[in-house]
């Protein structure tokens, strides 16, 4: 049995148990020797590695995760934290059609306080993204989702309102669905993948989604990590509502582990950010189990990937603010 590879940006990983970190701590903390560990990376994943290998790995993976908060006083720590949270809830809600400005979104989440003439929706969306933040937050102790996890997250994301059965929240969808957009002048409707086949789509997305953990080194792959979780996600579409709030949030997970702070879509680039998504997935076509590549074509990818890099400066901006007023 083969090694399994999964590439991102079309760059494989070059470490056999760098994709695996989580796993690995995870059975040397239940007490597995090294030569236990290396079978159930065979068993699991057929990764074929000595022990002494084993015992190499876990000796120069042993140190502490990076953070991005790591050397800012504890006061600092705090507020960077709520600027942040504050700052991705607004975008990212905004994008769907919030209409609470940053400041009014501040005001919410700092003092619960509700905002005279905005709908009731509008203030309940934002309290349910910053719990969103959170707890993708939690997830990074894992160093993996599942699941419950995705399903999880889209209950706490999206507002418990009444719901059909064909509109169900904390479940994959049940009716197909897609988006219209403007092409020559004319509108056109471009489907998502069926209702029938998102189930499975998406435990082979959660498979490639936990490969991103443990392997991302530096920038420019934490990067690479994003747009891949973030549009093969959206390629899916996997519930009838809160898709694009889930993929900002779920593809920062592997930008998190990694030691830096979130990659933020702003509002204002709302037009640019929806035109790259439909002119990627139009160039590409609809994924389907017949044609299941999660990320075919990444250098259609290329105008988005600047885009992104740019959108990230305001985050990585904060912190070396709050770095500097530290020292």
């Amino acid at each position: 049995m083969g090694r399994k590879v999964v590439t991102i940006g079309g760059k494989p990983f070059h470490s056999k148990l760098a994709p695996y970190e989580s796993e690995v701590k995870e059975l040397k903390a239940s007490s597995a020797s090294v030569r236990a560990i290396a079978a159930e990376m065979f068993a699991r994943h057929g990764i074929q590695v000595s022990h002494n290998a084993v015992a190499s790995f876990l000796r120069t993976h042993g140190t502490k995760r990076r953070n991005f908060l790591d050397g800012i006083g504890e006061a600092r720590r705090t507020e960077l934290l709520k600027a942040i949270r504050a700052l991705w809830t607004h975008d990212s809600t905004a994008i769907e059609g919030n209409t609470l400005s940053l400041g009014d979104t501040m005001a919410v989440l700092e003092y619960g306080l509700t905002v005279k003439g905005k709908p009731l929706k509008d203030h309940q969306d934002i309290v349910a993204h910053a719990n969103g933040v959170d707890f993708v937050r939690s997830l990074l102790d894992k160093g993996r989702i599942a699941e419950e996890d995705v399903l999880e997250l889209h209950r706490i994301v999206v507002p418990n309102e009444t719901r059909d059965i064909y509109k169900p929240i904390g479940a994959w969808k049940r009716e197909d669905n897609g988006t219209y957009g403007a092409e020559g002048g004319k509108s056109v409707y471009m489907p998502y993948a069926s209702a029938d086949e998102t189930p499975k789509l998406m435990r082979g997305w959660i498979k490639a989604f936990n490969l991103l953990f443990g392997g991302i080194k530096g920038e420019d792959a934490a990067l690479e990590a994003y747009l891949f979780a973030h549009v093969s996600f959206v390629r899916i579409h996997p519930f009838f509502d809160g898709n694009g709030r889930l993929a900002r949030l779920l593809a920062n997970l592997p930008v998190l582990y990694a030691g830096f702070p979130p990659i933020v879509v702003p509002s204002e680039a709302r037009l640019d950010y929806i035109r790259e998504l439909w002119d990627y997935q139009r160039a590409v076509g609809v994924i389907s189990l017949a044609k299941k590549e999660l990320l075919p074509e990444p250098s259609r990818l290329d105008n988005l990937r600047r885009l992104i890099r740019n959108w990230w400066q305001t985050t990585l901006d904060l912190v070396a603010e709050a770095k500097g007023s530290s020292k």
